[in-house]
């Protein structure tokens, strides 16, 4: 009996060098993403060594979308997608036509078909989610006013996916058939598709708004954890599978719309914790399933077609999405961030290759630089997109009028977390009148904390900026409320660096969290299991 499945050895292997590559890519300032994609090519079948199955790989990376759309539905009402519809909806139809065009330029040089050309463009045309959503949490962007367009941008650009998708098979068959068959040959599908699509959203907006939070409620009363954290998962998955084999759209799409029901409800917070790790780990896959497609032997063979694959990625999307969204009277620095955001391919441009090459309309070279050109892309677009957002940082580190005045502020206390230990010390530093500032990434607690009267820096504590801007060269305390002891040793490595004098006072929940703070230097470390004993011992008398 083998010891390992092709199951267990796709996983093993991807996400053992995953680590290891992504270790490295980290430690040369690099995103881990790149180191993923590495690692991709490592397992892959065109280097030695062990070979993962790729058709596995695929299949557990389209989880990661799944359960990456479902987060981002969290965080995105669809009051937040209409308030973006009048730029994103005709800069994604646009951005695609210019895309498709360039595409079909470079097919007909090479001597392919009409057909095959519009194929290749369209695959060359719609930017991968899981590298456009990675890129945005990384800069803190998702939330703010450019995230929300790349969403929605990209969400248009699926749903012209899902429609080509459905028509090149009807479109391939008028082609290749005698007669032709005329525009009533596409017409059936198209209104099909349209109304499946509708039909859709319908349900999802009748039935799953009732449905879906009435479920949720109903685990919550039942005080499992187990049961919620599968019932989160349940509905991510169940729905973005229902809406595929049901209704012919796509997983990313039904996923994404059972998360913006979600995130309608007071759960939405506790559902994002509860599906964060598992979303990670399948989004790591899907680069490992990415870098497995490329072969190297590509770069020597075509290196011209192949160039000019990235320069129509990276370069003529890029100035078409920039160009539109200046044109509707956007900054520049939005401009750009949706330029870098949008050039890359990812995974529907596997699908309309692997289609166009099923249908016999593709040549087999041009599915190679679509995988070629997706795997250069997504290598380059981290490097690209921190470029972008770092020669822009200053326009966004202009502190505001309360930066300003906190900055004169002597001797204040810095709260680092807005959780459940966080809240109830915002709460007596208030009562007792001690000025302090609250740092806190999450948009919900960020916003529960401003509503409870707190001034509120919204980041994440590691980054420099966002402690700048709660005042840590003024400050004298800071109060690590994290739950994550060993998170909470990198704050404060990053606030002593900026203020020597800092007094910090950091929470652990075991003994090996208190040994690493106490390492750090940590001046003071309170262990709620130990606090929470030494209190029942002094009640009881003990003590």
């Amino acid at each position: 009996m083998p010891h390992h499945t092709p199951l267990i050895g796709t996983i093993v292997a991807g996400l053992v060098v995953a680590f290891i590559m992504g270790s490295i890519a980290h430690r040369l300032k690099l995103s881990p993403l790149v180191g993923y994609l590495v690692a991709g090519i490592l397992v892959g079948p065109f280097t030695p060594g062990f070979v993962a199955d790729a058709s596995l790989a695929n299949e557990l990376a389209e989880i990661g979308v799944i359960l990456l759309m479902f987060g981002v539905g969290l965080h995105f009402s669809l009051k937040d997608l209409l308030s973006v519809k009048n730029i994103a909806v005709p800069g994604a139809l646009v951005q695609i036509a210019v895309a498709t065009l360039l595409g079909m330029g470079l097919a007909h040089l090479m001597g392919w078909t009409l057909m095959g050309g519009l194929v290749f463009g369209l695959a060359l045309s719609v930017a991968s989610t899981v590298v456009l959503l990675r890129a945005l949490q990384g800069a803190d962007l998702v939330d703010t006013r450019r995230g929300r367009i790349a969403v929605g941008w990209l969400i248009v650009e699926d749903l012209v996916m899902v429609l080509a998708l459905v028509l090149l098979p009807a479109l391939a068959a008028v082609m290749n058939s005698a007669d032709g068959g005329g525009a009533s040959a596409l017409l059936a599908p198209l209104l099909g598709t349209l109304l499946k699509v509708v039909g859709f959203v319908v349900v999802m907006l009748v039935v799953g708004r009732r449905l879906i939070p009435l479920a949720l409620h109903w685990v919550v009363h039942t005080g499992s954890r187990e049961l919620f954290r599968l019932a989160v998962l349940a509905i991510a998955l169940g729905v973005a599978f229902g809406a595929a084999y049901v209704f012919d759209v796509s997983f990313a799409l039904g996923a994404f719309f059972a998360g913006m029901i979600l995130g309608e409800t007071p759960l939405s917070r506790r559902a994002t914790e509860e599906t964060l790790p598992l979303r990670d780990a399948f989004a790591v896959l899907f680069f490992v399933s990415v870098g497995m497609l490329f072969n190297p032997s590509i770069v020597v063979e075509h290196p011209l077609p192949l160039l000019a694959t990235v320069l129509i990625i990276v370069i003529g999307k890029s100035i078409a999405a920039w160009g539109i969204v200046r044109a509707f009277g956007h900054p520049n620095v939005t401009a750009l961030t949706i330029a870098a955001s949008l050039a890359q391919t990812g995974e529907f441009s596997f699908i309309l290759a692997s289609l166009g090459t099923g249908l016999g309309v593709l040549p087999a070279d041009a599915r190679d630089l679509i995988l070629a050109g997706a795997m250069v892309s997504i290598f380059l677009n981290p490097i690209l997109f921190s470029m972008i957002v770092r020669s822009h940082r200053k326009e966004e580190d202009v502190p505001s009028a309360a930066d300003a005045q906190l900055a004169q502020t002597m001797g204040h206390t810095i709260l680092v977390g807005y959780g459940r230990v966080g809240k109830l010390i915002a709460a007596q530093l208030a009562a007792k009148d001690v000025h302090f500032v609250v740092i806190e990434d999450d948009k919900d607690k960020s916003e529960e904390a401003g509503e409870a009267g707190h001034i509120v820096v919204r980041g994440n504590a590691l980054e420099d900026r966002h402690l700048r801007a709660a005042g840590i060269g003024e400050a004298r305390n800071m109060l690590i409320a994290v739950p994550e002891g060993f998170e909470g040793g990198a704050i404060h490595e990053h606030a002593r660096h900026l203020n020597a004098n800092l007094n910090v006072i950091a929470r652990a929940h075991s003994d090996a969290e208190v040994a690493h703070l106490e390492s750090l230097g940590v001046p003071h470390i309170v262990m709620g299991e130990r606090e929470l004993a030494a209190r029942m011992l002094t009640l009881c008398g003990a003590r």
